[in-house]
């Protein structure tokens, strides 16, 4: 088990475990990405999102 918050996908619940223990469905972590004035990779992520 890890320290970091984590969200399911699905119902929105927060939780620390991998998986949901609402539904089961996997979760991801609730946090955003750091921000950073140099960013190499922004451009690309800007262009995927647009997409």
């Amino acid at each position: 088990m890890s320290g970091h918050i984590r969200q399911c996908t699905k119902d929105h619940t927060y939780t620390l475990s991998i998986t949901c223990p609402v539904c089961g469905k996997p979760t991801s972590i609730a946090h955003p990405a750091r921000f950073s004035l140099e960013d190499h990779y922004g451009k690309y992520r800007r262009l995927a999102k647009n997409d």
